[in-house]
């Protein structure tokens, strides 16, 4: 008989006020190594991005979607898509992204930003299946390196929702760390297939039974990680933030049901090791309605710093780069004058 699910709801986030999170979700963040926060953007454009979702994406029990057994999509930022844009670089996302990391926006860059739909089935059909995740960390397909020490965060992971998991199931399981001595938390972080030598397997049962077989010392300790897990009771619009070192896994859905989240990772400039796990944001010019250039001729600074483009006193300024950015973006209304003050300092 299975064990009942323990739940945690989230904390609702202080309503358009800086600073965007509450102090114990910064805490909660920063040492158990997650934050459930809801609150945090308007429920006109969390309905706006399932709606555009759902018409492109296959409905819970076609053919089509039995298909769909991994993680992903091809509506990624850039994305046709405005409102995926706008939720990936909303001003209240990156300043909780800067908060958590206790640095300003403009030294993050976005690494990534993707709507993941699941879809709940009957059976598993390989060791790569995704209906009933291993517990694992994610940091491996993030970095070319390993996480720095715990208190030198380097990047944050969000999955928000689109969903309810009373209507969907597939509640995010995560495993909360208990201080720097945490049996859970080791160091270095290797023992999850696809680490170290170990093969990649991402259902529960075929990881674990081939750890049992193999390394049996392993399988027994990540049987308590396990035990440890609490479980999202999520609604439309609540965010998880968690981190690369987080152990965390995706349970199954109700059969024939459908979840839409989309994940966003936010790095420190500096950690130039943490990939992009994207194809260029430039990649995306050249589209017969130019989304992508007026998408970067009305954002922010802040939102255009994110992106890796030259913040006002940065060396690329000059007259000539100045004019020849109003010759490429000024037709869709680029304002250019932080870029002039910036040469006048």
């Amino acid at each position: 008989m299975s064990k009942p699910l323990r739940w945690i709801k989230a904390a609702p986030a202080p309503a358009e006020t800086e600073p965007v999170l509450a102090q114990t979700d910064v805490q909660s963040w920063r040492e158990a190594g997650f934050a459930f926060v809801s609150n945090l953007l308007p429920d006109s454009l969390i309905d706006e991005v399932r709606h555009s979702a759902v018409e492109r994406l296959p409905p819970a029990g076609s053919d089509e979607s039995l298909a769909i057994k991994d993680f992903g999509s091809n509506l990624v930022f850039p994305s046709q898509i405005g409102a995926l844009n706008d939720v990936t670089l909303h001003p209240r996302v990156m300043g909780a992204v800067a908060q958590l990391l206790g640095v300003e926006i403009s030294d993050l860059r976005l690494s990534q930003s993707d709507l993941w739909p699941k879809y709940g089935r009957a059976g598993i059909t390989s060791d790569l299946d995704n209906t009933d995740q291993r517990i694992h960390i994610d940091y491996p397909n993030h970095t070319l390196a390993h996480p720095a020490e715990w208190s030198r965060p380097e990047a944050v992971e969000m999955i928000i929702y689109y969903d309810d998991v009373e209507q969907c199931g597939g509640a995010t399981a995560v495993v909360p760390r208990e201080g720097p001595e945490d049996p859970a938390y080791p160091w270095p972080i290797v023992d999850s297939p696809g680490i170290a030598g170990l093969d990649y397997v991402n259902d529960r049962d075929a990881a674990e039974a081939s750890l049992a077989e193999f390394r049996p010392h392993v399988a027994q300790w990540r049987a308590s990680l396990y035990e440890r897990e609490v479980h999202t009771f999520f609604k439309p619009g609540d965010v998880l933030f968690y981190r690369h070192d987080t152990w965390h896994r995706g349970p199954p859905l109700h059969e024939k049901s459908f979840r839409l989240v989309q994940n966003i990772t936010y790095r420190r400039a500096e950690c130039e090791w943490i990939s992009t796990l994207h194809i260029g944001w430039a990649w995306s010019a050249y589209r017969q309605n130019k989304f992508l250039e007026r998408l970067i001729a009305r954002a922010s600074l802040a939102q255009r710093a994110v992106l890796g483009f030259p913040q006002p006193g940065s060396s690329y300024w000059s007259q000539a780069t100045i004019a020849a950015i109003v010759a490429r973006h000024g037709v869709f209304g680029m304002d250019m004058t932080p870029y002039r003050e910036g040469l006048e300092r």
